[in-house]
């Protein structure tokens, strides 16, 4: 029996029993409830290995043989975002369609900066001398908020549904945008000079963005032809999965960005223009289940995988200071990008009350923050800033992802 087969079936049926706990018991959105459960019982392993540590070496052989930052975007991202556009009220999207696209391009763009800025003034305070491009890797990786953890805890958290289309929209984008920004500076970080040509750096932007809206389009296009000139849904399921796993392989072989390929494939065959001239009733309900199946399958694995990343973790004192630190600049790094955005459209769109503290409450950080974290060298500081990401993705997740719902309530009420 091979690893790869023993080490999926260890992260199933550990998602399966984690899953079980937290419906049975505590009742949490399983995206919060997931990494809690596992958190927990990481540390109950750490426990235990005082006086057995075979809990514990498993769990490290499993996260070692794991490259969590391959599995994570290389290949779930392009499922879970295809899933979660699918789903996407998409007439919605289109009224908000302007602020999403510069919410999810001008904000991360604002917030990396900002949040690199800050990070590096605040490590000198704190007696770690960092590189400067360094901090301003660490600001574009989190800046980007997880569409998976959004989507799952919005879902409960009974948003208004003009501003849910805003944080879901942005979210959806933003973190293919966010990850083009990682991977432009990390180029730049790669260089040591920091000499590089300009023209490089927006070239290869523009072709990872735009080439990726542009490949999602023809395979969402192409998607729905197939769909339209037969009907049968198993096939139609199948061509589904086709698109999107096709398109993530020529989108690696063609250096496009993969996340907002499948962003835009999931949005126009999702669309109810599509759904009602290519799909019949029971087709819809098919398609619709299979991915749903398939974003809880991979939601559940990947919350504990995150729950688990614990284990690579580097803990110093000055490492979990600089994280408990970086949250609150986060945030308000986080109001301070959305603050011109959401004035430039508020009285044409007829905003809701407090959208600037709702988004900035509501955009919570995930596994691609942490993935793109491992993805740094040493060279980098890949464990401070891990650490660092830990910290503010968890704190995100647990304390933001509970209590985003009752900051809506209690925003409606003074409404």
């Amino acid at each position: 029996m091979s690893d790869y087969f023993f080490i999926i079936t260890i992260l199933v049926v550990l998602s399966a029993v984690f899953g079980y706990i937290n419906v049975r018991f505590l009742k949490l959105p399983n995206s919060i409830g997931l990494m809690l459960i596992t958190i927990v019982f990481t540390f109950g392993v750490f426990a235990l290995s005082y006086f057995d540590s075979t809990l514990l070496d498993a769990e490290r052989f499993i996260i070692k043989q794991i490259d969590f930052k391959s599995v994570l975007l290389d290949v779930m991202l392009s499922f879970l975002l295809f899933a979660g556009a699918l789903h996407t009220n998409f007439e919605q999207l289109k009224v908000q369609r302007w602020p999403v696209l510069v919410f999810s391009t001008f904000g991360v763009l604002v917030s990396a900066f900002l949040v690199g800025a800050s990070v590096f003034l605040i490590l000198q305070l704190i007696g770690l001398d960092i590189n400067f491009i360094y901090c301003l890797l660490f600001g574009a990786l989190i800046s980007p908020t997880d569409p998976i953890a959004v989507l799952g805890i919005l879902k409960k958290a009974g948003v208004p549904k003009k501003l849910e289309a805003k944080i879901v929209g942005e979210s959806l984008f933003n973190d293919g945008v966010g990850v083009v920004i990682f991977l432009t500076i990390f180029q730049v970080a790669l260089l040591g000079t920091g000499e590089i040509e300009a023209f490089d750096v927006f070239k290869l932007f523009g072709k990872e963005v735009f080439g990726g809206i542009l490949l999602g389009g023809v395979l969402g296009w192409v998607t729905y032809r197939l769909m339209k000139s037969i009907n049968d849904y198993d096939i139609e399921v199948i061509i589904t999965l086709a698109a999107v796993m096709g398109g993530t392989v020529i989108a690696h072989k063609w250096h496009l960005s993969a996340p907002l390929a499948m962003v835009t494939a999931g949005l126009v065959v999702g669309n109810d223009t599509v759904r009602g001239t290519a799909m019949s009733e029971i087709t819809e309900s098919y398609v619709d289940k299979f991915w749903e199946l398939i974003d809880i399958l991979l939601n559940t694995i990947l919350f504990v995988l995150i729950g688990m990343e614990i284990l690579v973790l580097t803990f110093k004192t000055e490492y979990i200071l600089a994280g408990l630190i970086a949250v609150p600049v986060v945030l308000l790094c986080r109001y301070l990008s959305l603050l011109l955005p959401i004035s430039l459209f508020k009285k044409k769109l007829d905003f809701v009350p407090k959208t600037n503290l709702i988004m900035t409450w509501g955009g919570l950080r995930g596994g691609i923050s942490i993935a793109l974290a491992l993805g740094l060298t040493e060279a980098m500081q890949r464990d401070l800033f891990l650490v660092i990401t830990y910290v503010v993705v968890v704190f995100s997740i647990l304390v933001q992802g509970l209590t985003v719902g009752k900051l809506v309530k209690r925003f409606e009420q003074i409404k």
